[in-house]
């Protein structure tokens, strides 16, 4: 072989090698004869989605598979579009306060505000991002692969964006930054505002000093000779795209009173508004209708909680009614014409989030329009719905795979695509022995563990001691509230335990059965009791 068709040999297996490296890193997947709801028309009860490149490259029931393409078998299976939870702090990182008197002095970094910390609209989500795929675990594990993510302190919460659940930077993580301002009508204890008419009053006068500041700035930018030069302010900047109508400002309201004082600060500074929480929006279905705004609806509805003692005062008619018609929200907004996504509203247990969810079917919503607002719905009021919320060629392959309907409650997920990443959900299977998952393996859970359980509107601090023999499980729950007392039924697993327990409050024995998981030496879960499920958190103690 003489020198040239050598390097002509070497050139082409260079390239040929090159070329097969390339593709090798490109994910390419395809899932056959699966039922797929595309959300945005018609479902194809048995078709094919084809993902590349983190797109949906075709979808329908006569796509042809690509010969480069990991194939999964979706007989009996449905696709999704992801959940997008529209309301959240996922991904934000908080950062400590500093020592009083040393620059930057709090959580935010020395500015030309002259505002106080908790009066910051300056403040945008992704520059406290983290990246990073494992902390959504529990999200994609549970469907949801896009969220809306704000810092939650403050009465200005800052500028929102809408994320990815996945990401090895930041900047890979971001879909739309910012989305809106977020206010939430607090009060800061020992400084100003530290009532709620104070919180109205430094809104308004901010809001006031925004727009007037907007306009010396126009005023000064179209001829400065003259004119003094405007001074500069961080906070009131930030606000001048939203009294001027060209940002959105969402406000994070959950009673009738607090909904219609935002939608009046609204209507009064014709700021575009959406509403998020919306708890009492049922008493309001007039006020939103006619103000035409959209709601971010928490799915977080209100539980019976916990009794402290036999003496204790009943609950208010007014709780037992907010009980009682808040699952109805859902179904009253879809009524009356108005956009709403749901939010999980700071769930702890998102099991709660489908639960709920059923509640607002069972009392009036459609399912179609229950999957629609967790998904298109969220993508339309987010402005990304060009991006993501349906299963149609060329949007973000964010999709969820389920054995099952999403709202059944014996749903599996099995995938979940992430701008097009894959992450296997293993399916758990009961086992002959060993724990429940089939996995074979068990989680090392003995020892202390200092809890806190949360039913809605309390907090009761406990300690749950475990004794450990293979997967079974010997101990007590202890509490001030109800003492001590031994588990029974204790098993560890593969993700954490469970037991049961009979705990006395106020003279009343009650049956609990605490189900949790473990990562590191933090479990969270749910008590199940007689009034209702509650949520719990906690550490392991060293």
């Amino acid at each position: 072989m003489n020198k040239h068709c050598l390097r002509g040999f070497v050139a082409i297996f260079v390239f040929l090698s090159f070329g097969l490296t390339v593709k090798s890193q490109t994910d390419v997947y395809a899932i056959t004869g699966a039922k797929i709801v595309t959300v945005s028309g018609a479902t194809i009860e048995q078709g094919t989605v084809v993902i590349r490149d983190g797109l949906i490259e075709s979808v329908g029931a006569a796509v042809k598979v690509p010969a480069d393409a990991k194939v999964f078998d979706g007989k009996g299976l449905t696709v999704y579009p992801g959940l997008i939870d529209t309301n959240t702090e996922l991904g934000i990182q908080k950062v400590p306060p500093r020592p009083a008197g040393q620059p930057g002095a709090g959580n935010q970094p020395q500015s030309n505000s002259n505002y106080s910390e908790w009066l910051r609209p300056e403040q945008t989500a992704v520059t406290s991002l983290k990246a990073g795929d494992a902390q959504f675990e529990n999200q994609r594990n549970n469907g949801f692969t896009t969220a809306l993510t704000v810092e939650d302190s403050g009465i200005f919460q800052g500028q929102s964006a809408v994320i990815n659940l996945a990401g090895d930077s930041v900047s890979s993580m971001i879909v739309r930054s910012p989305f809106a301002q977020h206010v939430s009508f607090r009060t800061e204890r020992g400084n100003f505002p530290a009532s709620l008419m104070g919180t109205f009053a430094a809104l308004r006068q901010m809001f006031l000093d925004a727009k007037r500041l907007g306009d010396i700035k126009k005023l000064y930018a179209d001829n400065p000779r003259g004119m003094k030069r405007p001074e500069s302010d961080r906070s009131l900047e930030a606000l001048i795209p939203i009294v001027n109508g060209q940002g959105l400002i969402v406000f994070n309201v959950d009673t009738e009173r607090e909904i219609i004082r935002a939608l009046d600060l609204s209507k009064e500074f014709n700021l575009k508004a959406v509403i998020a929480g919306a708890q009492e929006s049922y008493k309001v279905v007039d006020r939103l209708k006619a103000a035409n705004v959209p709601v971010l609806l928490s799915l977080n509805l209100p539980k019976r909680t916990l009794p402290e003692s036999k003496e204790a005062e009943p609950e208010s008619l007014e709780t037992l009614r907010l009980r009682a018609e808040a699952p109805k929200n859902a179904a009253l907004l879809k009524q009356a014409g108005i956009r709403f996504a749901f939010q999980s509203g700071g769930i702890k247990n998102l099991k709660e989030f489908f639960e709920n969810a059923g509640q607002a079917t069972k009392n009036g919503l459609a399912a179609v329009d229950a999957i629609r607002a967790m998904t298109l719905t969220s993508a339309e009021i987010l402005g990304v719905s060009d991006q993501l919320g349906s299963i149609e060629k060329g949007k973000i392959a964010n999709l969820i795979v389920t054995r099952g309907d999403l709202l059944a409650d014996d749903r599996k997920i099995t995938h979940v695509f992430v701008d097009g990443k894959w992450f296997e959900q293993e399916e758990k299977k009961p086992a002959a022995g060993g724990d429940a998952d089939g996995s074979g393996k068990i989680s090392q859970v003995g020892g202390t563990w200092t809890i806190t359980i949360e039913p809605p509107g309390q907090t009761i601090p406990a300690t749950i001691t475990l004794n450990q023999q293979g997967s079974s499980l010997t101990g007590t729950l202890a509490s001030s509230m109800f003492g001590s007392t031994p588990i029974s039924n204790g098993k560890a697993t593969a993700s954490g335990f469970s037991f049961s327990a009979t705990v006395n409050v106020g003279g009343t024995n009650l049956d609990v059965v605490f189900d949790a998981t473990v990562t590191g030496n933090r479990v969270e879960g749910t008590v199940d009791t007689p009034q209702g499920p509650a949520v719990f958190s906690g550490t392991k103690n060293p």
